[in-house]
């Protein structure tokens, strides 16, 4: 049975920490934790633990303790996750949850990560946290195909005035000389547009529909919902923001997750309380202190990789 995608990347950050060099008691009790908080969580494990032998082959590293370093961690994750994935049968599911195609992607950022492109036309183009986009520019057709995560496109004027279309699993979206901001996942695209417009098509080929500046639309493969006001500061993470406005709590934890590796969670006793206001996204340790002095929770930590937000 292929297993959810964030459970097995739990798992492989797991495998990981529990080789570094500064893994400890802590680290193994909170490990343990994790093994009994669901059924999931061990049938990942166990499934880990039968590749281990494969897993040496391909990453020999972790298995000395000499792995340091935020960026030789990421490293090794990545490795394990790949062969999670490609073994556990999570490759039947949609192509879109598996970061295989995304580690060849022609452009991608890592989780907290931020990129900016200077296309082949003129067109600007801004990658956001954990996100993977390939460029297909032919004699016919500029063309993105968004494989994970959110985009901002400000398009520029083609010389041989080719489209310019992005692509996600849901749809595309056709610019009309625009800039617009385009985030794919769980199984979902959205798409806010801050100038002039954009057409919407679905997978299935269902009727197109314009989305003017001011307005986003939200779409599956199958269906669009209706046309609405567009979320204010749609863009700000382009200056490296998160802006929200009467936000419950467990949404901007949501959000918060994107930008941070491992897990973050937020207690339900906690999670209906309403917050409004400007975070910095280059250090989500601080923004989580700073919901701990102004709401009443605290954060709880349990390994560098594994926080919650409870009550205080």
């Amino acid at each position: 049975m292929a297993q959810d995608h964030t459970i097995l990347e739990a798992a492989a950050r797991w495998y990981v920490e529990l080789r570094c060099e500064d893994a400890n008691e802590v680290t193994r009790e909170a490990h343990g934790r994790w093994l009994n908080a669901d059924p999931g969580h061990r049938m990942a494990w166990d499934r880990l633990a039968r590749l281990q032998e494969r897993f040496e082959r391909v990453a020999p590293g972790i298995a000395r303790p000499t792995l340091s370093g935020a960026r030789a961690k990421r490293r090794e994750f990545l490795k394990v996750l790949s062969l999670l994935l490609a073994a556990s049968g999570t490759a039947a599911l949609s192509w879109r949850v598996t970061p295989l195609p995304s580690l060849m992607a022609d452009e991608r950022t890592t989780t907290g990560g931020y990129r900016s492109v200077k296309l082949a036309d003129g067109s600007l183009l801004q990658l956001n946290t954990d996100t993977a986009v390939n460029i297909r520019y032919s004699p016919q057709l500029r063309e993105l195909h968004l494989l994970r995560g959110e985009i901002l496109v400000q398009t520029a004027r083609d010389t041989q005035g080719r489209p310019f279309v992005v692509h996600t699993p849901e749809g595309s979206i056709r610019a009309l000389g625009t800039r617009f901001v385009v985030r794919s996942e769980d199984d979902q695209t959205r798409v806010g547009v801050l100038q002039h417009a954009v057409q919407v098509r679905t997978a299935t080929m269902l009727p197109a529909v314009r989305v003017d500046a001011g307005q986003q639309l939200l779409f599956r493969q199958n269906a669009t919902d209706a046309v609405q006001p567009a979320t204010p500061q749609a863009d700000a993470w382009t200056h490296g923001m998160l802006v929200v406005d009467d936000w419950r709590l467990e949404q901007v934890v949501t959000e918060l997750q994107r930008y941070r590796p491992g897990y973050l969670g937020c207690a339900a006793a906690v999670a209906k309380l309403r917050i409004s206001g400007a975070f910095h996204l280059g250090d989500i340790n601080a923004v989580l202190e700073n919901l701990s002095s102004t709401l009443p929770v605290r954060i709880r930590h349990f390994t560098p990789y594994w926080a919650r937000v409870e009550p205080a």
